[in-house]
């Protein structure tokens, strides 16, 4: 069948309500799967194991994997050189407070702007120690990094999610070729209202412009006052491992070798694959910065072989919780997909579009599929051949302001419901990096989510009047 109708939502409603209420993301998102799998009426045993094999064994999600694997070897060498604790010690030097300490992060994440996995890596993972010291939450940090990653990358035209959506665009009304389509994302940018507020919401933030609200105020006022960045009894996904690892005694950390190399090895090679090859090597790029840290460590004696390998090992161990917290993450959008989940909600919604309303309608219905699958780009491969031909109809066919600003409510909806979804692997990583409880990201991010795409919306709106 095309749908299961109002159970199409039920496992990843499940899993939601679970995991807030449990705090335990890892077994809510497991029952999410196994309540998908009882309304198929598949037996649990042979369908859990089923579903695993279909939703692991695909490119997409080895990809992912291999990715977190190598950043937790990465972030394992970092520990072992002292690049991180010289990092820190170096900014320590300037005694950043709460403020300067977020800021810093913020820019962090607006510079990596090419890949929406390694910015809230590399930004967590940095500023982790030295939020710490100016008594800022881990929630917060977390925070920061998920909004300047994803939000930040569907604004730049040429980033993989640029491409992405250059690539749903061919063929559709006079879009005709890549050329045309890239256009079509240059132009959208502009109209790109959740990428763009919930970008600067950050920095206002940050700054102390805006002043924390919600959940978040109370974990802010938390680490500030009792000095603790997490919460008595939090399940932060990073895990002790990497506390342990410590520089040799008398090795001393270059800044440039040690710390920046790594992260502008990644730049170069996913960028440049980008110009060279018109695909960024984002896997690639880490397998060679990785290479490099242990080469590097080992022709400055900073470690022995069978050292660096245990390290290597210890790194892995690290992003263990994460990464079976993503498969589970995997086998729910594959139990979903079964279900029809997306399906469900096209149907129901298809109907209310009009002129008017086709732009926000557009992103309000990407958010939902979105935070009840956890993928964006799922959602962009779903709705954008639904949406965007909708627009062209009101059109007759011409490429003008209603198009872009769909395109870009298509590109920001996908980007808000993956945002704030549990379920969402960017959301996973930026809570792995910032050594945060999973489930108390989530929750003191959601209502700046919600803000920024409140705003949207009503940019939308005034957009689908004006035209």
């Amino acid at each position: 069948m095309d749908n299961y109708g109002i159970l199409s939502l039920a496992p990843a409603a499940v899993a939601l309500v679970l995991a807030f209420v449990t705090r335990d993301a890892l077994f809510s998102i497991l029952l999410g799967v196994l309540v998908g799998i009882a309304i198929i009426g598949e037996n649990l045993v042979t369908g859990f194991t089923g579903i695993c094999q279909t939703a692991l064994g695909t490119p997409d999600f080895i990809w992912v994997i291999t990715i977190e694997v190598f950043i937790g070897v990465m972030v394992a060498f970092f520990q072992k050189s002292g690049a991180i604790q010289a990092f820190s010690e170096m900014v320590g030097k300037r005694n950043l407070k709460q403020r300067g300490a977020q800021v810093l992060a913020w820019l962090l994440g607006i510079f990596i702007f090419f890949s929406d996995y390694f910015s809230p890596l590399y930004v967590g993972t940095v500023m982790r120690g030295i939020t710490d010291k100016a008594r800022v939450s881990r929630e917060k940090l977390a925070y920061i990094c998920d909004s300047t990653s994803a939000p930040v990358c569907t604004l730049i035209p040429f980033s993989a999610w640029g491409v992405y959506m250059s690539g749903l665009l061919v063929g559709l009304g006079p879009i005709q070729n890549a050329n045309m389509a890239q256009k079509a994302v240059v132009n959208m940018v502009p109209f790109n209202f959740y990428g763009i507020f919930s970008a600067l919401l950050v920095g206002l933030i940050a700054f102390g412009i805006i002043p924390d609200f919600g959940p978040m105020k109370k974990a802010e006022k938390r680490a500030l006052e009792e000095g603790k960045p997490i919460r008595d009894g939090a399940n932060p996904l990073l895990s002790n491992e990497l506390d342990n690892i410590k520089p040799n005694e008398g090795v001393k950390s270059n800044l440039f070798l040690d710390f920046f190399m790594p992260a502008l090895i990644i730049i170069f090679v996913t960028v440049g694959t980008y110009i060279v090859l018109g695909n960024a090597k984002t896997l690639e790029a880490f397998v060679c910065a990785v290479a490099y840290q242990f080469v590097i460590m080992l022709l400055r004696k900073m470690s022995t072989l069978a050292e660096l390998m245990k390290i290597a090992v210890e790194g892995i161990k690290s992003v263990m919780n994460a990464m079976l917290i993503l498969a589970m993450a995997y086998c729910i959008n594959a139990i979903s997909k079964e279900l029809g989940t997306a399906n469900y909600v096209i149907n129901v919604t298809e109907n209310w579009m009009t002129p008017v309303f086709v732009i926000v309608l557009s992103f309000l219905v990407c958010a939902f599929i979105a935070f009840f699958t956890g993928t964006s780009w799922g959602t962009y491969a779903i709705m954008t051949p639904i949406c965007i031909p909708l627009a062209f109809s009101f059109t007759n066919g011409e490429l003008n302001t209603l198009v872009y600003a769909t395109i870009a409510a298509v590109m920001g909806g996908g980007c808000f419901g993956d945002h704030c979804s549990p379920l969402s692997d960017t959301t996973i990583l930026s809570s792995l990096a910032s050594g945060s409880d999973h489930v108390d990201h989530v929750k003191t991010q959601l209502p700046y989510a919600l803000l920024s795409a409140a705003l949207a919306s009503i940019g939308f709106l005034i957009i689908g009047i004006a035209v």
